[in-house]
């Protein structure tokens, strides 16, 4: 068989694939970048993208129905046409992926579709759409193949009634009602699109809360929301099995009152993703791992000399954008650059309704560390852009170190949240102290302006709140 060579090959073109082969197609160096099924990844395909399509139609839709505290009076139902929203979602994500190509293209990047396998720890055998193999070759070879969802014992996807969050994004009917199991950000988040357009949802988490590991303040927030919207949430329960009734699905879960039933349409598992780390030949070439995930250096180097590892499949947040940034590094250091991955601050962003953002530590992981804390919270409704908005529901947060007001985390839940956050990981990156962020004039009337004035609050300076 022959082998064709190339100076390094990319497994996988998601977040961190694609960006990967980008820049190292700028940096010049030759570059094929292989993917098995999806060019932009889960992400852009089944992910983040379409899933924030629909939580924007939802969000709208849930607007629009409230508007008359605004003086806006819409004549007759708002309804929502599932197919037309699948069909816009469609050309949101087909815009993105064929971006995807056209810049790989456009930087001089080989592009090659099929299942990739090491055979050696320089040397990958790619199965080809038609069945035909194909062997190549390259001094560096980056790892970046992603992760799926976890299908749980008793639950398989293959079910009709049984969605991973790929199938519950295609739905082109609004079900009359679903079960979500977990309660995490995507579980949440999809049962939110849901429940927004009319599906009678129920949220089965078996710990004591939404969210795991999140600020309580803001869990507390997003549970009393959800609950106000008809989400029915039941915490620390435990599925146990479904059967098929053949006009439902009949979910059974333990709960601390004993086992329970439950009708519903579909059942939504979202209990975590596991990495695409078993079926490439790993262990062909001792790659070392912690767990199943790749363990990787600072500049995702792993055990085997000239490969690397980046995004979902290695140890770390399992983000989309930390993924690019993997990648971006990894290119970097092929390209014998000095690169490492040292951010400080990964943030994190849940598209709940209202939004949370977090960057650097939240309050309770700080006080886990040992600070002493100066935090500044601000609510919403002392915002002024957020009362013109109508949305007052959330708070900003910021924590800073006592000792040297340096600021240690920001926390947000409220409207666009997604969007503030940036501000605040740059804060963290620079070691910004209370008075960098205070003292920085904040255009008003804008939701910004409220983590200016939180990191006011923190001194004891706030002039739109009663300090402390």
């Amino acid at each position: 068989m022959e082998t064709i060579k190339y100076s390094a090959i990319v497994l996988g073109a998601g977040p961190g694939g694609y960006p990967a082969g980008i820049r190292l197609g700028q940096l010049g160096v030759q570059t094929l970048v292989i993917e098995r099924e999806y060019w932009g990844g889960v992400c852009l395909n089944v992910g983040c993208i379409p899933s924030k399509a629909l939580i924007t139609a939802a969000k709208r839709l849930e607007e629009i129905h409230h508007a008359d505290v605004m003086g806006i009076e819409v004549a007759g139902a708002a309804t929502m046409n599932m197919k037309k929203l699948q069909a816009w979602k469609g050309t949101v994500v087909n815009r993105l992926t064929g971006g995807v190509r056209t810049l790989l293209k456009g930087n001089k990047v080989d592009m090659a579709t099929g299942t990739a396998r090491f055979v050696g720890p320089r040397t990958l055998e790619v199965t080809g759409p038609d069945n035909v193999v194909t062997r190549y070759e390259a001094d560096h070879i980056v790892i970046a193949t992603g992760s799926r969802p976890i299908e749980i014992p008793g639950f398989s996807f293959a079910d009709t009634r049984i969605l991973d969050s790929t199938k519950g994004l295609a739905l082109t009917e609004i079900p009359k009602s679903m079960a979500v199991i977990g309660g995490g950000y995507i579980g949440l988040e999809l049962g939110s699109v849901y429940a927004k357009l009319g599906t009678k949802v129920t949220v089965i988490e078996m710990g004591d809360q939404l969210l795991p590991g999140f600020d309580p303040d803001v869990v507390k927030l997003i549970d009393r929301k959800l609950r106000k919207s008809g989400v029915d949430i039941q915490l620390k329960s435990l599925a146990q099995g479904w059967e098929d009734t053949g006009s439902a699905a009949l979910l059974r879960y333990k709960t601390p009152d004993g086992e329970k039933t439950l009708e519903a349409d579909y059942i939504l598992v979202t209990v975590g993703r596991r990495p695409n780390t078993d079926a490439i030949g790993l262990e062909t070439i001792g790659v070392e791992m912690e767990g199943r995930f790749i363990k990787t250096d600072r500049q995702l180097k792993t055990s085997v000399p000239g490969v690397y590892a980046i995004g979902d499949c290695t140890t770390g947040l399992m983000l989309a954008h930390k993924a690019t940034h993997d990648g971006e590094v990894v290119a970097e250091v092929i390209a014998g650059h000095d690169a490492y991955n040292d951010a400080k601050t990964v943030p994190a962003v849940v598209f709940t309704d209202p939004e949370i953002a977090t960057a650097g530590l939240m309050e309770h992981e700080a006080k886990a560390k040992g600070y002493t804390l100066k935090v500044g919270k601000v609510p919403y409704a002392a915002i002024g852009r957020a009362l013109t908005t109508n949305e007052t529901d959330g708070f900003i947060k910021v924590i800073a170190d006592a000792a040297d007001n340096r600021i240690l985390g920001v926390t947000i839940v409220g409207a666009h949240a997604s969007d503030i956050i940036s501000e605040c990981v740059l804060a963290v990156e620079m070691d910004c102290e209370l008075l960098d962020v205070a003292l920085s004039i904040h255009p008003h009337p804008t939701m910004g302006e409220g983590v200016m004035e939180a990191a006011k609050a923190a001194l004891g300076e706030a002039v739109h709140i009663l300090n402390g």
